[in-house]
């Protein structure tokens, strides 16, 4: 913890042999915060499976984090503020690991009263009393005698986009998907769809006018060798060969180009040539939070504008098997209103309530589902505990299902640009799943849109059941 008061030893009143310590534990924050501040992206101390095949078999930290601590207690405890360091000289006697409590001591033992230097020893040991680190330093003491408040530092916070490595290994060793890519007539959703294609997530058919496409390849200099083009001269055709093209099981999965959401959606939703099933279709997007706790799955965001109860019940359960063929621990809905309490005068409260009491009943499966929650109640287990609500969700919830298109559109977009999220898109409740790219998505995000079709397309082949009839249940 960061002193309230920083107190030098000025030149005069340190005494030979004199010595100040610090004590720390090497975290992965520890090691990421260096690498960002110093641009060491050394794989030795980021990359863990790398790290465990090199000299030391696992993360080890930056050698000079165990010099920054030296240099810390240097310049706040002994000699302390007004120290002017001249020379640091270091011996790395053994590699510092994730968890290691290092403890730096500096000891005086030599004083040159002609310039005010002063000669330490360093000696940095582990949890162990191995010498991890040892060495001397020359600084110039401070004259003057300073006492005054710590400066506060600024929080940091590590932002981490790892939940999207789960999705990934969770495809590996599964086939490809044969995907109707519609109309990539831009350079993100060509990109996209080839790299899903080279990760082997997905076998990219591309559909949409071939000149355009090849065009655009060539400018970019993407390479589609290995894709497949069915050439369609506008949008709309687009949407209706990529549909036809999942009707026909020519396909297992749908992924949205450069065409607009409502031209895609109109193709998939038309009577009699659409990919409707017995399910009402939701949108949910699979996100990553910094910092959550768990995958976030939130939904509908993108389709269904204001759902009733009965398609809010559907959404529900598209959400939660969704949720199970991700693998998640346990399926947590969320249902979000304004407040926790049911009133006539929020309907959406009622609602809630409503499908909290379905589940009871069995009428939604498969995950926990509880609301009405607000937002804060549902995934701060500090809030919840302020509104004193008792819930197996309240703090802990995994899905948010939102009242209605324009809190979930507006939520998403909080969660995407201020608190740094990614959303991967995917709707649910059709014939095949449909990856619903945005324009503003990043190379990672589409191909964690692409991991999650691939992982219910597989849910699909494992079953039984033809995908017509198993997108009635997802």
């Amino acid at each position: 913890m960061q002193a309230d008061v920083i107190e030098n030893r000025t030149f005069d009143e340190i005494a030979i042999g004199e010595s100040a310590a610090l004590t720390r534990t090497l975290s992965k924050d520890d090691i990421a915060l260096f690498a960002v501040m110093s641009g060491d992206v050394n794989p030795a101390h980021l990359d863990q499976p790398y790290a465990e095949t090199s000299t030391f078999h696992r993360v080890i930290a930056h050698g000079m984090w165990g010099g920054a601590l030296i240099s810390a207690v240097l310049g706040t405890r002994l000699p302390g503020a007004g120290t002017i360091y001249l020379a640091q000289d270091l011996r790395f006697r053994k590699p510092v690991g994730l968890g290691d409590t290092i403890t730096v001591t500096v000891t005086a033992r030599e004083k040159r009263p002609e310039k005010h230097i002063v000669v330490f020893d360093c000696r940095c040991v582990n949890q162990n009393q191995d010498e991890v680190i040892t060495g001397t330093a020359q600084v110039i003491a401070p004259t003057d005698k300073i006492r005054r408040p710590a400066v506060p530092l600024p929080e940091v916070q590590i932002r981490r986009h790892d939940r999207y490595d789960e999705l990934f290994a969770h495809c590996a060793g599964l086939e490809p998907v044969r995907t109707a890519v519609v109309y990539p007539c831009d350079r993100s959703s060509l990109e996209g769809a080839v790299c899903a294609g080279e990760g082997r997530l997905i076998t990219p058919i591309l559909v949409g006018p071939e000149r355009t496409i090849r065009s655009l390849a060539e400018a970019e200099k993407i390479d589609l060798a290995g894709c497949e083009i069915v050439d369609v001269g506008h949008a709309a055709a687009a949407a209706a060969v990529g549909v036809e093209l999942a009707r026909a099981s020519k396909v297992e999965a749908v992924m949205k180009g450069s065409l607009r959401a409502d031209e895609l959606m109109h193709a998939v939703v038309a009577a009699g040539t659409g990919l409707r099933t017995e399910r009402r279709m939701s949108h949910a997007f699979v996100m990553d939070v910094p910092n959550y706790a768990t995958p976030l799955i939130v939904t509908d965001a993108a389709i269904n504008i204001s759902p009733s109860l009965i398609e809010k019940r559907d959404i529900c359960q598209n959400a939660i098997e969704l949720a199970n063929v991700l693998r998640f621990e346990e399926p947590r809905v969320a249902i979000l209103s304004a407040i926790e309490h049911i009133t006539k005068k929020i309907p959406s409260t009622l609602e809630a309530a409503a499908l909290a009491k379905m589940a009871q009943r069995g009428q939604i499966s498969g995950g926990l589902v509880d609301g009405p929650l607000a937002f804060d109640s549902a995934v701060s287990t500090e809030a919840a505990r302020q509104a004193q609500i008792t819930s197996r969700i309240a703090g802990r919830a995994n899905i948010l299902l939102v009242p209605d298109i324009e809190s979930g559109n507006m939520l998403v977009k909080q969660l995407t640009f201020m608190s740094g999220a990614d959303g991967a898109g995917i709707v649910l409740g059709a014939r095949v799943p449909i990856m619903m790219t945005s324009p503003a998505d990043k190379l990672r995000t589409r191909l964690a849109s692409a991991a999650v079709a691939v992982l219910v397309a597989d849910a699909w082949r494992r079953s039984s059941l033809p995908a017509s009839a198993a997108a009635s249940m997802a």
